[in-house]
């Protein structure tokens, strides 16, 4: 209301720029770093995936990698996107009511900053859908057109992601400017639509890391009991575990980087409390890290290259797993106990054939007429 009165955009409503501030040299550098150093990982990630997508024959293997294509370019869009409007600003100082009037600008900053939020989320939640069904229902998927299927699930996820970042512009929340000014944020407050909007965007967040450790944990311990079976599709398996790893891995790295802002905005909102700028800024900064720390894991994690840090090791026969051979021997003592009598059952009845069968042919033969 203060701001029609005041011919105010709604974007400027709480944080009215200019800001009686000095922008630090600082802030300049470490987001021309940041956002460099982003790019170029996931540039070279990129092209590894590439290489890695024309080598493989793999249907499964195919569909994993056009996920973390996906993942990829969004991570690289989002630090392209946003880096260059902070960096801009940083580096120009522009007053955003002069260049922005109308809040389209800020609007499509604040769009930006949830939809390359949520999909890094969405994604991790929908590749670990897919390995929980390739591992644990592997004749449950369709294998007439899997690329084609993959790749409508990751413009699925691009669809929800922008569909809730679109949400503000529609009355459910609104975008505002955020302190420094150098960046636009939906506005986190526990009044009316912007609660809801910032619950919702929380909660879609946390929702997603939830359902990626529960699948990705019953896949792990499906797996496990296939590599430690006696099966012969040992190259296969090798494959299965080093997505695994890596699926993870991504999961952990969402974890620790999106957690923290993710109960912050709920807490401010459910508690109504002001809101803690430097904390804010703070839990931004690691959960911006998600988009850096990504396309390592492709990078590294890879058999091709643990071959060339330890060669030591012999790659070429058993699989992952024989390389912990302790560990491998627990699990499967584990897993072989966990899954009840009827395994020794089977196992005590052919042991018993066999005492037969040597008896048998031990037993002297009747003498010639």
């Amino acid at each position: 209301m203060n701001a029609s009165a005041n011919n105010t955009p709604l974007c400027y409503s709480i944080n009215n720029p200019p800001f009686k501030y000095v922008p630090s040299i600082a802030s300049a550098y470490f987001s021309s770093i940041f956002t460099t150093l982003g790019l170029t990982s996931n540039l070279i990630a990129f092209v590894v995936l590439l290489n890695s997508f024309r080598r493989t024959q793999s249907r499964s293997r195919s569909s994993f990698l056009i996920f973390l294509g996906g993942l990829v370019v969004t991570d690289f869009m989002g630090l392209l996107v946003t880096g260059c409007i902070v960096i801009s600003f940083h580096v120009t100082h522009f007053n955003w009511r002069l260049l922005d009037p109308n809040c389209h600008f800020c609007n499509f900053m604040g769009m930006s900053m949830v939809f390359y939020g949520l999909c890094p989320l969405l994604l991790g939640a929908a590749m670990a859908l897919e390995r929980f069904i390739g591992i644990n229902r592997p004749f449950a998927r369709s294998t007439s057109m899997p690329k084609r299927r993959t790749v409508s699930m990751v413009l699925m996820v691009w669809l929800t992601a922008g569909s809730i970042a679109l949400l503000p512009l529609t009355g459910m929340g609104s975008y505002h400017m955020q302190m420094p000014g150098s960046w636009c944020f939906f506005n986190i407050s526990s009044e009316g639509n912007n609660m809801g909007f910032s619950l919702l965007f929380s909660l879609v967040g946390l929702t997603c890391i939830a359902v990626s450790f529960l699948l990705n944990t019953v896949s792990v311990v499906t797996l496990i009991k296939v590599c430690c079976g006696q099966d012969r599709s040992q190259r296969r398996r090798d494959h299965e575990v080093e997505m695994m790893v890596q699926l993870i891995l991504i999961m952990v790295i969402a974890s620790i980087c999106w957690c923290p802002l993710l109960i912050f905005i709920a807490q401010t909102v459910l508690f109504g409390g002001p809101l803690q700028v430097k904390y804010l800024l703070l839990w931004l900064r690691f959960a911006t890290w998600n988009q850096i720390l990504d396309p390592w894991v492709y990078i590294l994690f890879r058999r091709a290259v643990l071959k060339r840090i330890y060669p030591r090791l012999d790659w070429s026969r058993g699989s992952i797993m024989t390389l912990y051979p302790a560990f491998s021997d627990t699990v499967r003592r584990f897993t072989r106990s966990s899954l009840g009598s009827g395994l020794s059952t089977d196992e005590t009845g052919e042991t018993e054939k066999s005492n037969v069968t040597a008896t048998a042919t031990l037993k002297p033969l009747p003498p010639s007429p």
